[in-house]
Order: C-alpha cells, then sequence, then structure tokens
C-alpha cells in the first residue's frame, strides 16, 4: 500500500485530515500514532470546523517539525530550518491546490470545489514526500 492509499484509508476510519497524513508517516519519524493523532486532533475541518488552514496541510506541517527539529529546549537552532521546510510545503501545496483555506478548496462560500478532502490529504503526503524526504 502506498503512503497514499494509506492516508485515504485511514480518512475513511474516522481520522480527520491532519491525523490521515501525519499518522501515515509514524513509522519515519519515530513518533507514535496515538501521539500524532491525538496532536492533530484539533487540526479537522480547517483548525477545529473554523474552515481556516486546510488540515491536510498542517498534518504536513506538524511532520516538519518532527523529522526537523532539534528538540533542544534549551537552545534550539533548527527553527530556521523548520520554517523553510514549512514555506516549501505551503508554497506547493497552494500550488498544487488553490488555496491553502479549507472554506475555499471545499468551495463552502462559492459552491465551487477547488479541491477535495481527499486529494488534499494525497497532496499533502506527495509534497511530505517530496520536501522531507519520507
Amino acid at each position: 500500500m502506498t503512503k497514499k492509499e494509506l492516508a485515504i484509508a485511514k480518512r475513511n476510519q474516522k481520522y480527520n485530515c491532519a491525523q490521515a497524513v501525519a499518522c501515515s508517516f509514524s513509522e519515519e519519524i519515530g513518533v507514535d500514532e496515538t501521539v500524532l493523532f491525538k496532536a492533530c486532533e484539533g487540526f479537522g475541518s480547517g483548525m477545529g470546523c473554523l474552515e481556516c488552514t486546510c488540515g491536510a496541510l498542517t498534518g504536513a506541517v506538524l511532520l516538519a517539525g518532527f523529522k526537523n527539529s532539534d528538540g533542544d529546549t534549551e537552545n534550539p537552532s533548527t527553527k530556521a530550518s523548520t520554517y523553510q521546510y514549512t514555506k516549501k510545503m505551503v508554497a506547493d501545496f497552494k500550488e498544487k491546490c488553490g488555496s491553502t483555506s479549507c472554506k475555499e478548496l471545499k468551495g463552502i462560500e462559492t459552491g465551487k470545489v477547488l479541491h477535495s478532502c481527499p486529494d488534499c490529504i494525497m497532496d499533502s503526503v506527495e509534497i511530505v514526500q517530496e520536501v522531507l524526504g519520507l
């Protein structure tokens, strides 16, 4: 099963979009899936049903921190590089999907869906693989 297929299967198991993306890379980043599931729970439907930033994208950004952060709480030195990964992922997502806003992607106000949730999930998985090398 590919990562895209795994993420869609998780979405079909009632994971939100952020959970579906992040949890699909649990093994690669060495974080228990339950931890990722819990960490992403509030990101669904564009941040707790506020229809802001797409959950699939926020799940991908969460992975950037787990992959890149040095975890040094006293003297962190990886913020700038993690931000660069994040900027690249956001730009790539916007290019592929047409927006980063859940409301716009779903066409809530316009009635025109720019990109479906499954497509956002699959594109986020692809971006994680390309940008983070997972």
